[in-house]
């Protein structure tokens, strides 16, 4: 079993980095990046401005681009019958899609936090509300990755499943943004653990609700 997970593990990192039709890792990177470097176009070279509402547009940005991957989440997969093959191994959905939770997660979120140096830059962010921001995105992202993953699953066997799996996000991981951003904007880190907390929750209750709903889309 040991070995079954860790090959699921290295394929499916293989997979969301390097591999598809979506561009692996790099398009929700350069969307971030992209984000950072045209926000100052938009309201001007105001120091002052770029530093108190920059830390909210990265937040921002960070959600929109964890929509990105979802359409290779669990699409493919199922219409290549890589879950059915994995269940005749005695591995269940819900240990698939916990593997592939932690594989989403590391795919972005890290990539996330390191492109905020450069981020942090452009949008003149000092050395304070640069630690708040990898602190709220370290404590988000594996939320912002659990909610993808359950939405993926739920939505697989729909024909605008891509299109609906983005606007089922933006409003069900609001609170992980809300209380993120909020941090930023009153300089508290506690209010990170509410973050922390909702992210954790997600995870923890995403492996079964998508493995249940993937379960439920092949027996339908």
């Amino acid at each position: 079993m040991i070995r079954v997970l860790t090959a699921l593990m290295w394929r499916d990192l293989r997979n969301l980095l390097f591999g598809g039709r979506g561009g692996g890792a790099t398009l929700p990177l350069l969307f971030f990046l992209a984000v950072a470097m045209l926000y100052p176009f938009a309201v001007g070279p105001d120091a002052p401005l770029l530093a108190k509402t920059g830390g909210g547009v990265l937040w921002i940005a960070a959600l929109l681009a964890a929509i990105l991957p979802l359409d290779r989440l669990v699409q493919e997969d199922i219409a290549l019958g890589i879950f059915d093959q994995l269940n005749l191994r005695g591995v269940t959905e819900e240990i698939v899609m916990a593997v592939r939770l932690v594989a989403h997660w590391l795919s972005f979120g890290p990539l996330l936090m390191l492109a905020c140096l450069p981020a942090a830059a452009l949008l003149k962010l000092d050395g304070e509300t640069l630690h708040l921001l990898l602190l709220g995105l370290l404590a988000g992202t594996p939320g912002l990755a659990a909610v993808g993953l359950m939405i993926a699953a739920l939505t697989a066997g729909l024909r605008a499943g891509a299109a609906l799996s983005g606007l089922l996000l933006i409003p069900l991981a609001l609170p992980i943004l809300i209380f993120g951003a909020g941090a930023l904007e009153r300089g508290d880190p506690a209010t990170l653990g509410f973050s922390a907390a909702i992210s954790l929750l997600l995870v923890a209750i995403t492996p079964f609700a998508a493995g249940a709903a993937i379960r439920a889309g092949r027996e339908g």
